[in-house]
């Protein structure tokens, strides 16, 4: 069984084009909960774009009310998000190597060359009880970087950037690409790190991606959103569940 955890980034950013509380993010969260999501996954950003600073702290006390759903927070890991990540402290932190005008995640750690703030802020996380997770490429020789950071300042996940899946599923790329993500995946649960996945990940990809041994979440936002203005949020949710094994 996999954790589906929605991404209500986009629900935000709709909210957001308006200037007014509706959609009411906080509405949202409490239907995808009633229907039995087990996971809520947030990015906010520096412009607050979408998801804003007040957004995660409410979201943080509505979630106490609810404590079979873990909440991850994903960001680049500058002061003012470890800051925000020590005041609500939520089951999850995954770490993206993004920019702050970034449009979206576009590529995971390079775990050399970075490894010295990595290690830095892993050791805050695990020192708040923070489980963290960090955003790789589907690169082993990555995945082996990110285990050899240590048990004391080390990541317990990894989440694999599966655009790259997502982008040749259905070509005649697919089949050698998801073997990188196999790959991968394998070398990190031999290695004891869990296993986590997202990006433009849905309805279509997903079945196969999770014939992947022991991933443990996949985090979907974008097209979820999207299949639910076509096919409605509950049959969406229920097509999810039913991938996952929910």
């Amino acid at each position: 069984m996999t954790v589906l955890s929605v991404n209500v980034n986009k629900i935000a950013l709709l909210r957001n084009s308006r200037g007014r509380n509706f959609p009411d993010l906080l509405v949202f969260v409490r239907r995808l909960i009633g229907m039995g999501v087990r996971g809520i996954t947030v990015h906010p950003r520096q412009d607050e774009r979408h998801v804003t600073r007040q957004d995660v702290a409410e979201i943080t006390a509505l979630l106490k009310k609810f404590p079979g759903v873990e909440f991850n927070i994903e960001g680049y890991p500058s002061p003012e998000f470890m800051a925000l990540i020590a005041r609500v402290t939520p089951a999850q932190c995954t770490l993206v190597p993004d920019a702050p005008d970034q449009l979206t995640s576009d590529h995971g750690w390079d775990i050399p060359r970075q490894a010295p703030l990595l290690r830095e802020v892993l050791g805050q996380l695990r020192e708040m009880g923070v489980r963290s997770s960090v955003f790789l490429d589907p690169d082993v020789e990555q995945v082996r970087h990110a285990a050899a950071l240590g048990k004391a300042q080390g990541p317990d996940r990894i989440e694999l950037y599966t655009e790259a899946y997502a982008s040749a599923f259905g070509t005649a790329r697919e089949d050698s690409v998801f073997a990188a993500y196999r790959a991968a995946a394998t070398e990190a649960t031999t290695l004891g790190l869990g296993l986590n996945a997202g990006h433009d990940l849905d309805l279509r990809n997903l079945g196969r991606f999770l014939t992947i041994p022991l991933i443990l979440e996949v985090s979907i936002g974008h097209a979820l959103v999207v299949e639910s203005l076509e096919q409605g949020l509950e049959n969406v949710i229920r097509q999810y569940h039913a991938i996952t094994g929910e």
